[in-house]
């Protein structure tokens, strides 16, 4: 999970400060001491640092704050905005030319994932209704211009390609050309991976750059390199004047040092994350939204373009309905489970949940596809009728489950128990909307302090 480590120290230190009445000079000065070693362990920039922290301190060690009714409440606010404005303060959005095509330029290191950056960009464009245009300008590596071109066929984009004795030069230009001639209204060229150091490599992307005048020199980087990010993506700028960056793995990056120092160590926006290996994985840096996320604070905002995204509203009322009055049936669970795939990762929507993190329980939710399927076939084994009414399961029938879904019978029992716990919380969860909020937020927290997991976890 993205920023795991850091989060955690952070959200700890605060609790830590929450936890006093009042706060005194050596509180706050104690607390960045803390948020300092963390950010350092995160592989933040050590400048960067020195820096952000001298920020909060002349803005948290005040009269207005030490003497306010809810001082760590303020320190947090505090960090909250500077850690925000440390990642750039507002989102980046990608340009966009007053004469189609806007002409996007993909560069990076070898292996930073650029090939499928571009594609993962692409579909994003064509789910805003445009028409972007892949150029395959990788002459270099082995198989590259044939991956370009199948990321194209699974997502429906064209892709231009004049194969690898033509100098990338001429690819360029020819792709602008046709996607003037066909009225694309963005051309996205992926280009080869190459060392900083390689100058005649470096020297070819000058070239490209004199001929087709990109609006966007997109660097991509991969998260997981921490530091050596920020070196490549300074290397880089110095040569070809990038726009922004676009950063691979960020689920992945347990520190994300990396998203936390690019922008104020080069003046470069992260315009887009890379956050999981499916094509609709990569998603619009906020910086706002990152920070909150680092806090424990959630990422609603987030949440809901996804849910706006990926969910049937009608059905989304209807299920809400069915959870407010216990009429969850495992008909509806399957058509949940679904649902909930559009949206991502469990484990990244929980991320966006604010103070899920403190949850005990929450962290010991993993799910994947294979848990998801095996889950899915004791459903698909059951009667109309059984899935209707989960009272009807009797141990007989269990058994037939087990035998038609490939599972054991304890499998069966299992997922058959958390079903009915994750009916009884739903409609827990409901209440909390309505008068007895307090109450049911206490139920809940209750059920996810025994550590309820999914079904084989």
């Amino acid at each position: 999970m993205a920023f795991e480590g850091l989060a955690g120290r952070l959200q700890n230190v605060f609790s830590k400060l929450r936890g006093k009445g009042k706060l005194t000079e050596d509180d706050v000065n104690e607390a960045l001491r803390e948020v300092r070693l963390a950010l350092l362990e995160a592989d933040v920039n050590f400048k960067v640092v020195k820096e952000f922290i001298a920020k909060v301190k002349e803005r948290a060690i005040g009269q207005e704050v030490l003497q306010s009714f809810t001082p760590a409440m303020v320190v947090v606010d505090i960090v909250n905005k500077e850690l925000t404005e440390l990642m750039g303060g507002t989102q980046s959005k990608l340009a966009r030319s007053n004469r189609p095509p806007t002409v996007i330029m993909m560069v990076g290191l070898q292996g930073a994932g650029k090939t499928t950056a571009s594609g993962k960009l692409a579909k994003m464009l064509l789910q805003q209704n445009h028409r972007p245009l892949l150029a395959a300008g990788d002459i270099y590596r082995p198989a590259a211009i044939k991956q370009l071109q199948v990321l194209g066929e699974q997502i429906k984009a064209p892709v231009f390609s004049m194969g690898d004795q033509i100098s990338p030069v001429e690819i360029a230009k020819n792709a602008l050309q046709h996607a003037k001639d066909n009225g694309n209204d963005y051309l996205i060229v992926d280009t080869a991976g190459r060392l900083h150091i390689d100058e005649a490599l470096m020297d070819e992307l000058k070239q490209i750059v004199e001929a087709i005048k990109p609006d966007e020199i997109l660097l991509v980087v991969d998260a997981m390199t921490g530091q050596e990010a920020v070196n490549v993506a300074e290397s880089f700028h110095k040569l070809l004047e990038l726009t922004g960056v676009v950063m691979t793995k960020l689920d992945s990056d347990t520190r994300g040092g990396a998203a936390i120092s690019v922008k104020a160590v080069t003046g470069l926006p992260i315009k887009f994350a890379g956050v999981g290996e499916k094509m609709d994985a990569l998603e619009p840096f906020h910086p706002d939204r990152m920070a909150s996320r680092i806090l424990g604070m959630g990422d609603m905002l987030t949440l809901i373009e996804k849910a706006q995204a990926g969910i049937d509203a009608d059905k989304a009322k209807e299920m809400e309905r069915k959870m407010r009055t216990a009429e969850f049936t495992f008909d509806d669970f399957l058509d949940q489970m679904e649902q909930v795939k559009k949206l991502g990762p469990l484990d990244q929507i929980l991320d966006m949940l604010p103070g899920a993190g403190k949850m005990k329980g929450m962290k010991d939710i993993k799910v994947d596809d294979k848990q998801m399927a095996r889950v899915a076939a004791i459903v698909k084994s059951m009667t109309k009728e059984e899935r209707q009414n989960p009272d009807m399961l009797s141990p007989s029938r269990r058994k037939r489950l087990a035998a038609g879904s490939g599972n054991s019978i304890q499998d069966v029992n299992r997922f058959i128990k958390q079903f009915d716990d994750m009916r009884k919380m739903m409609k827990q969860f409901s209440s909390m909307m309505g008068p007895k909020g307090p109450k049911g937020m206490k139920g809940l927290k209750g059920k996810l302090g025994k550590g309820m997991k999914f079904p084989f976890g």
